[in-house]
């Protein structure tokens, strides 16, 4: 008896391999690279430009970078910042990751709206809500104030506390992917052996399903702290210039200080850090698996 014939799929376009294919497929890769240049590179050398010829041709605004207290003040509140926030951001994705790969479908559906709903919300709009939410005579304060809780209303905002909860909220979702694909990768069978051993759950999660979901952690670690180095709106909003990050430093340089070789300096030196950061990931975890 005859096998059952099956549907061929209909070629579409040029036959793979082509020369009409290679053409186009070349056509299009080229364009990526062209972007790049145009949006990134031609910039940027237009930025180290302005380090080392503004005010004056030389390396001073780089020396100023490494020698002036109030700059270095800026450089460790962000890094303090941004370590915080990293490490709270992706502890929170990943218990919230947990639940949306292992929960039932309820969990899931309501971890795909904590992941997900956050992006249709604009940064700005996140930013003035934490604010009516943590001012002085803001919700949190008046609803513990007439509860009894406290007496006088807890300082929230003008300082690092608000800065930190506001970007901690923006970048959990960005922390969540990262470790959801690393946990949607992990071998079932490698945990029933450790529980099949006798481990008990606790030991089998600690011991075997962490380490194994460590790339995952590197990745939004690195992720999250690469983007809460470039935050702006957040900090400006509700550190209300007592919490000054340095991109908030960058705009005061150039907008109302004027000192735009400094600015660039501290641009660079930024950018440094960044690809620093991006090639360790590289090195440490395939990417591709990141955002598989």
């Amino acid at each position: 008896m005859p096998a059952p014939s099956t549907p061929h799929a209909v070629p579409v376009g040029p036959a793979p391999g082509g020369r009409g294919w290679r053409i186009g497929g070349w056509g299009l890769i080229a364009l990526l690279p062209l972007f790049l240049c145009a949006a990134y590179l031609v910039p940027f050398l237009g930025v180290a430009n302005w380090s080392i010829t503004l005010p004056e041709p030389g390396l001073g605004q780089y020396l100023r970078v490494a020698t002036d207290p109030g700059v270095h003040s800026v450089i460790w509140r962000t890094i303090r910042i941004c370590a915080i926030v990293t490490a709270l951001a992706v502890m929170l994705a990943y218990l919230l990751t947990y639940v949306w790969i292992h929960g039932n479908r309820t969990m899931r559906i309501i971890a795909e709206i904590c992941i997900i709903v956050p992006f249709w919300i604009s940064v700005l709009t996140r930013a003035f809500g934490w604010l009516v939410v943590l001012y002085n005579r803001g919700i949190l304060n008046t609803w513990l104030q007439d509860l009894g809780i406290i007496s006088q209303p807890l300082t929230l905002v003008r300082n690092d506390v608000g800065v930190v909860i506001g970007m901690v909220h923006f970048l959990v979702p960005f922390a969540v992917f990262p470790i959801a694909s690393v946990m949607r990768g992990l071998d079932g069978r490698v945990l029933m052996a450790a529980r099949g051993m006798g481990a008990s759950r606790l030991r089998t999660f600690w011991e075997v399903f962490v380490p194994m979901t460590m790339p995952g952690i590197f990745g939004s670690a690195v992720i999250v702290f690469v983007f809460s180095l470039g935050f702006f709106v957040t900090p400006a909003l509700l550190g209300g210039g007592r919490a000054i990050m340095i991109a908030e430093y960058v705009y005061v340089q150039i907008f109302q200080a004027s000192n735009w070789g400094l600015a660039a300096a501290l641009s660079v030196t930024m950018i440094v850090l960044v690809s620093a950061l991006l090639l360790a990931l590289m090195r440490i975890t395939r990417v591709e698996k990141l955002v598989r």
